[in-house]
């Protein structure tokens, strides 16, 4: 049975890979490849990467038109997207008999969108899943096929926990598709009373505040790690936040960056956010006690 696979960033493999265990993929279709680093050199997606390892022909259109237009050349009888990055509109729908399927990263229909992972982390949520569902032309409001839950630990990030999802995608894929394909398996309507809207992640609200308390401080990082990363504001301008301790707080000042001890701590209200690993701006990651070492341990003030 034909399928076509549908997805971009690394997380997507496991479930692509899930789908070439059960049908036969004609086709994988993945974002073009981008501008990346400093040169901005050309860089393919991970899935561009994964499936060219595969040997599957891959396709990247640039328009709804290409897209439609390499699909219906493909004539699949089922399609498997995740994380692919573009809506699908009803004609590109109405391509593969048996329609298309998402593996979404929460348990719809809490978590609608672009961002459900590192929404579920900031909400302070205990618990997330994955859902396989068939996509209608609502955004993640098609029925239900099959779900699975996993509890959110206090060390997870975001992408930690979405790591953990893909995999758990990837079982509900090699379990739920077969069935669904033989008639074994119906899709649900979600209760949708229940929704919530997981929007797209910005710069700006991945910044550390000294206003927080050091547990809010310390959620904020987990949920926007390692996208889009988490930073405070600084009298040298913006200070990147690539490691903090996930679990451990200590007294500090609130409104600077501080030497406390052997550790270094961004101090909020109520004590501090100890940080391992900083990006000052125009350098590369660096320990965070070396950083503080050149600057002779004195405290650097953070904006509200």
């Amino acid at each position: 049975m034909a399928a076509v696979f549908l997805g971009t960033p690394t997380a997507a493999i496991p479930s692509l890979t899930a789908l070439a265990q059960v049908a036969e993929v004609s086709l994988v279709v993945t974002q073009p490849d981008r501008g990346a680093g400093r040169g901005r050199k050309l860089r393919p997606s991970p899935v561009k990467v994964a499936a060219q390892e595969f040997g599957f022909p891959v396709a990247q259109p640039e328009s709804h038109e290409e897209l439609l237009s390499v699909l219906d050349e493909s004539a699949p009888t089922v399609g498997l997207v995740v994380a692919y990055g573009r809506l699908l509109r009803p004609e590109v729908l109405a391509v593969a008999p048996h329609g298309f399927l998402n593996v979404h990263f929460s348990l719809l229909p809490r978590w609608r969108g672009a961002a459900p992972v590192e929404r579920a982390i900031a909400a302070g949520d205990e618990r997330t899943g994955v859902t396989l569902m068939k996509i209608d032309e609502g955004l993640d409001t098609g029925p239900v096929l099959a779900e699975r839950a996993t509890l959110i630990a206090p060390d997870d990030t975001g992408g930690i926990l979405t790591a953990r999802l893909a995999h758990l995608g990837a079982r509900l894929v090699d379990d739920a598709v077969p069935q669904y394909l033989n008639g074994r398996r119906v899709p649900v309507p979600q209760i949708a009373a229940y929704s919530s809207h997981a929007k797209r992640l910005t710069r700006d609200e991945a910044r550390v505040s000294p206003t927080m308390t050091a547990d809010e401080a310390i959620l904020a990082a987990r949920a926007f790690t390692p996208r889009p990363g988490p930073w405070c504001a600084t009298d040298d301008g913006p200070l990147k936040i690539t490691g903090f301790d996930l679990t451990r707080k200590a007294p500090a000042p609130a409104g600077f960056v501080s030497l406390v001890g052997e550790d270094v701590v961004l101090g909020c209200v109520d004590g501090g956010m100890v940080l391992t690993h900083v990006q000052p701006q125009g350098k590369g990651s660096m320990r965070a006690t070396d950083w503080m070492n050149g600057r002779r341990g004195d405290p650097l003030p953070v904006a509200p």
